[in-house]
């Protein structure tokens, strides 16, 4: 059963914007955390940013000033403006039934969607 799904991914030139959504279904819809996780080529999976249900917001280092990560309901968002070359990659979305947007969601058990993918060329 699917329960998280990515979309708003493209191929978009370097220094434009992209808007990625992530609908959650079933147990997911309700989770305390919702978190998008990035996982560049040739790389392993990386949190990128996180929202806790009290609002509590989380953002890497790497995206900071340019993402911004937002939730209605049981759907969340994610801007991404000035993208970068090494923006590129699959992101994800990730749920958890705890507040642990400190550590993008994963403190388990973690619900995982199957992935969008922005490419930025330069």
């Amino acid at each position: 059963q699917v329960q998280l799904v990515e979309s708003g991914g493209g191929s978009v030139q370097a220094g434009g914007s992209l808007r990625l959504s992530c609908a959650a279904y079933g147990d997911a819809y309700n989770s305390d955390c919702m978190a998008w996780h990035r996982r560049a080529p040739g790389k392993g999976r990386e949190g990128v940013a996180g929202i806790n249900s009290d609002g509590t917001i989380v953002y890497a280092d790497s995206v900071k000033g340019r993402f911004t990560i937002s939730r209605a309901g049981g759907t969340l968002y994610r801007q991404m403006n000035n993208l970068q070359v090494e923006d590129t990659g699959t992101y994800y979305c990730a749920a958890d039934p705890f507040r642990e947007a400190h550590i993008f969601c994963t403190g388990g058990p973690t619900t995982w969607g199957l992935g969008t993918q922005v490419t930025v060329a330069s």
